[in-house]
């Protein structure tokens, strides 16, 4: 791989851009895809291969490339570093996800409480602004506090966010969803978050609630059944 190309796919992934790299297994001329310089079919083949998520050898006419999906790494943002989090943020790491958490509360932020985890100490509407949540990107509110959950909701779903849930019983979720409607988003909107979050496996433990959280979102991100939501 060229220098210039390694320094492109850094670039790309620092801001998390989707890019196809293409090699050509006969003379080594390489693209990153899309290129308007790049054949036609040589970009079809890319974007097919990053909407699959698959690296593989195509034939483009009559010769062999080779093509790396290079796709942003999945993220689960956990707005609120409260004791549920504690369960999810490990098992969401385990199930390949980068996590990130967000909670303007250093007492409950810190790395006594969560070693080695990636933290935002700063107002939910403020960290999500900066993440920039994407369409490989999950979003779940955990704190049960309008004045930090609402913020991070406003946010994301103003966002592409694959995934939207937010912690709490279905009155605490009613409340919630007049409050949003209030600053503006409309009951379609509104549809797109799972609330109260996760499938229904009959949870009752902590690590049973964060367990059906991740499967529900796992089953949003490929496509999977969503089930009915927990009660």
């Amino acid at each position: 791989m060229k220098t210039a190309t390694i320094i492109a796919l850094n670039q790309k992934r620092a801001a998390r851009e989707a890019v196809a790299f293409a090699k050509n297994l006969s003379d080594g001329s390489e693209f990153l895809l899309p290129d308007d310089a790049a054949p036609e079919a040589l970009n079809a083949a890319g974007l097919a291969a990053l909407a699959a998520d698959k690296t593989g050898t195509h034939i483009i006419g009559n010769e062999s490339w080779f093509i790396e999906a290079r796709n942003p790494a999945p993220r689960l943002i956990l707005v609120g570093a409260v004791h549920i989090a504690q369960a999810l943020a490990p098992l969401a790491s385990m199930s390949g996800f980068e996590v990130i958490l967000v909670d303007p509360r250093q007492g409950f932020g810190n790395q006594d409480r969560f070693p080695g985890a990636s933290m935002v100490n700063e107002w939910p509407d403020e960290a999500l602004d900066v993440l920039k949540p994407d369409t490989r990107t999950a979003v779940v509110t955990l704190t049960h506090d309008p004045k930090l959950d609402d913020p991070g909701l406003d946010r994301a779903l103003k966002s592409t966010a694959f995934y939207i849930g937010a912690l709490g019983s279905r009155k605490t979720h009613a409340a919630r969803l007049e409050r949003l409607t209030a600053l503006g988003h409309t009951p379609e909107a509104l549809a797109r978050i799972r609330g109260p979050v996760g499938l229904d496996i009959g949870a009752v433990t902590t690590p049973e609630i964060a367990l059906s959280i991740v499967a529900e979102i796992v089953a949003a991100r490929r496509g999977g059944s969503l089930g009915t939501r927990a009660k």
